[in-house]
């Protein structure tokens, strides 16, 4: 595909549809009565409550509704402070945190209602996780539209933060693929949110600050098998890595790539590319023909829970990123991987952010457009030259835009890189980073951010005004608000 604002769109899966209850497999999870939400305020002791990378955790009232019902007495009597929704914790910042307040954990909201399985539909519950849906909907021949590095995320958590993964260039963000949902407002009544209008647009990749998803109608992929056709190769620098993204991306329906960001010299942005398509039933061996939609995801020992500072500064990650990419093969074609190994490789170690030890981690990710390729070599070639280690750092390609008006992605290259808090001198490096990326006319991802400064943001989202004026209309006491929300007056 060439470098436009224009991706190639992957047929839909099916045609909408009418959505009807199945029996099988069960689905409908049957939660446990629990006590009154307004007691629960009333005697909740205070929680630290953190993002994924652990830096800056604060406390609030943690509570846990177990139905619609409660969802809206914690609303009604959230206090002054107010309340956000808070999934799966997979936010790496400060998005789902309320210092003083009340966080509303919603997976005891987790039933899946009704599958549709010749349209590809379900409805579920916000608290419903990517995991879930991935064990229920996968034995029937479907899959999610979109999916983040993680499994492990609410649907209403990838709608508030508008998640994208491999497939943008060619699926967009997840938003794209929800017909409707229903949103708690401020003001305690529930409405039902269709695409196209500007709650929908506001709620998705709005980070939860325009009300309580409740419940969600998504659209689904169908698949053959539960296996992925993996095509690898090495890319000798940036600009080949980026020719190569360039010339072959509108191929595949998923693509990404790891990339060395300690390599200097001729070697910079060095790459391990990798793509892939969900294989056809007729490419597995015999064997694996009579379970072909078997979802196995297997799991690694926990990480410790304290590892020392330190254990992953730049000659340690060097190493490791010289390893992985000599290993990686210099093309190879046709390799099956199960699911879990191609979309969420760390989803096997539990509790994988500890391995940045107390300290936590900084990941940083930016989206600039195409047409600014010079501004990303700039940044790739500062980030080298700093020594930064990181050992997950990826690049990929954006499509079209995104409905939401804070949703992150945008056409062009985004590249995310895993940073330890504590690398000396990292805030004064990554304002600058944020500044060079405003200028190109890019954006930082909310959902990651847990430190850009207010005065960027609406440089880097547009929209952030109709944002501001549409929740002051809606929610005019703020009842719904997070430790980020106030940190960058959204």
């Amino acid at each position: 595909m060439s470098a436009d604002t224009e991706a190639t769109a992957a047929p839909d899966p099916a045609p909408p549809g009418p959505v009807t209850p199945v029996s099988a497999p069960p689905v409908d999870v049957q939660l446990g009565s629990a006590p009154p939400v307004s007691a629960q305020l009333g005697s909740a002791a205070p929680t630290s409550v953190s993002g994924w990378g652990r830096t800056a955790p604060s406390t609030a009232r943690l509570l846990r509704p177990r139905s619609y019902e409660e969802a809206a007495a914690a609303v009604r009597a959230c206090g002054a402070r107010g309340t956000i929704a808070r999934g799966l914790g997979r936010a790496y910042g400060d998005a789902a945190q309320n210092a003083g307040g009340a966080v509303l954990d919603m997976t005891g909201l987790d039933r899946i209602r009704t599958i549709d399985a010749e349209a590809g539909v379900v409805v579920c519950d916000a608290g419903v996780s990517l995991h879930r849906l991935m064990e229920v909907l996968l034995p029937l021949g479907w899959f999610v539209p979109v999916t983040p590095g993680t499994r492990y995320v609410t649907v209403g958590g990838a709608i508030g933060a508008d998640i994208h993964g491999k497939n943008h260039h060619v699926s967009g963000s997840f938003a794209r693929h929800v017909r409707e949902l229903e949103l708690l407002t401020a003001d305690g009544t529930v409405r039902t949110v269709a695409p196209g209008s500007e709650l929908f647009d506001a709620t998705a990749g709005g980070m939860g600050l325009t009300g309580v998803i409740l419940r969600a109608t998504v659209q689904l992929l169908a698949v053959q098998t539960s296996l992925m056709s993996v095509d690898t190769e090495r890319a000798a620098d940036l600009d080949d890595l980026m020719a190569r993204l360039t010339a072959t991306d509108h191929g595949y329906r998923y693509s990404v790539a790891w990339i060395d960001l300690l390599a200097r010299g001729a070697g910079t942005g060095r790459a391990v590319l990798t793509r892939g398509e969900h294989a056809p039933l007729d490419t597995l061996p015999p064997r694996a023909r009579s379970t072909p939609l078997a979802f196995r995801p297997g799991r690694l020992p926990a990480a410790p829970s304290f590892l020392p500072e330190g254990l992953l500064g730049r000659a340690s990650v060097s190493a490791f990123n010289e390893l992985w990419y000599r290993r990686a093969p210099r093309r190879r074609t046709g390799e099956l991987q199960r699911i879990p190994a191609f979309f969420h490789p760390l989803d096997g170690v539990p509790h994988w952010n500890r391995i940045y030890g107390r300290g936590g981690f900084v990941q940083y990710q930016f989206v600039v457009g195409y047409g600014q390729e010079d501004a990303l070599r700039a940044i790739v070639r500062r980030i080298s030259r700093r020594g930064c280690p990181s050992f997950l750092a990826v690049l990929k390609r954006f499509g079209a835009g995104d409905p939401g008006w804070l949703s992150f992605p945008l056409p062009g290259w985004t590249l995310a890189l895993d940073i330890p808090a504590k690398l000396p001198g990292l805030g004064a490096f990554l304002d600058e980073l944020d500044e060079e990326v405003a200028d190109a006319g890019g954006r930082v991802y909310l959902a990651k951010d847990a430190r850009m400064r207010g005065e960027l943001v609406e440089r880097m989202y547009p929209k952030l005004r109709q944002f501001r004026a549409l929740r002051a209309e809606l929610d005019p006491s703020g009842v719904f608000t997070s430790d980020m929300s106030r940190r960058l007056a959204l």
